[in-house]
């Protein structure tokens, strides 16, 4: 299998209420069984998921990172690590402050996961074009250093290839191993989009057939509390 990763250049600047279906339907880059790597960061614009702040308070946002969150994990200076209502544990429950204008914070998605549906759902209708979406945003890791980005939503797309009982490279049968498709292809199709670049969608073409399917990062992806050790 050869993977090619390619960023679409030339998009215009997402503005709330942004028809982003059309913007990518028109682009005339898209292919049939794509697999689309959309930033969370437009989502969150054309769904006017944007709140103003104090332009002059470089705090003035950590009032919603509380409104935001549902639990607080950890405390350090300036910095929280929360649980948002989607269940992600993330800084600052995923506001985010780059790429926005200065007196705006961008909040997560109210579902990422129905967004990703809805892309998906307005590509075939309107263009006939059968494409998975994967919506992605940057997180840090514990015991890690540096950022990466990783899947909060998803559709069209097995978000986990589950190896279990697989035989690996020496014939021995996998016992616990679930690959995070979609994250894997978050983090890969970030590379072409960087963060600084003005590049909010990346194709990935030329995957496994299998790897289309059902299935949601919030039902498939994010671990139960009870079989989670950290928390």
């Amino acid at each position: 299998m050869n993977l090619e990763i390619l960023p679409i250049h030339g998009l215009p600047k997402i503005q709330p209420e942004d028809d982003l279906i059309a913007m990518l339907g028109d682009c005339g880059e898209i292919q049939p069984f794509d697999i689309l790597v959309v930033t969370q960061k437009i989502i969150s614009k054309a769904e006017n998921q944007l709140v103003e702040i104090d332009p002059n308070d470089p705090l003035s946002h950590k009032p919603l990172v509380e409104r935001e969150s549902v639990r607080i994990l950890r405390r350090r200076g300036e910095l929280i690590i929360s649980e948002t209502k989607h269940g992600f544990v993330c800084a600052n429950a995923g506001i985010d402050l780059s790429n926005v204008e200065k007196g705006q914070a961008a909040l997560l998605p109210e579902d990422s996961d129905r967004s990703a549906q809805r892309l998906r759902d307005g590509l075939k209708g309107r263009y006939g074009l059968e494409v998975a979406i994967i919506i992605s945003d940057t997180f840090g890791r514990p015991w890690r250093r540096g950022l990466t980005d990783v899947a909060i939503g998803s559709a069209g797309i097995t978000p986990i290839l589950d190896l279990r009982g697989e035989p690996d490279a020496l014939g021995r049968e996998m016992q616990v191993t679930e690959v995070a498709l979609v994250d894997e292809l978050a983090s890969a199709a970030e590379l072409v989009m960087g963060k600084s670049e003005g590049i909010p969608v990346a194709i990935v073409r030329g995957g496994d057939p299998n790897w289309f399917g059902e299935g949601s990062v919030r039902k498939d992806l994010l671990r139960d509390p009870k079989d989670d050790l950290f928390r």
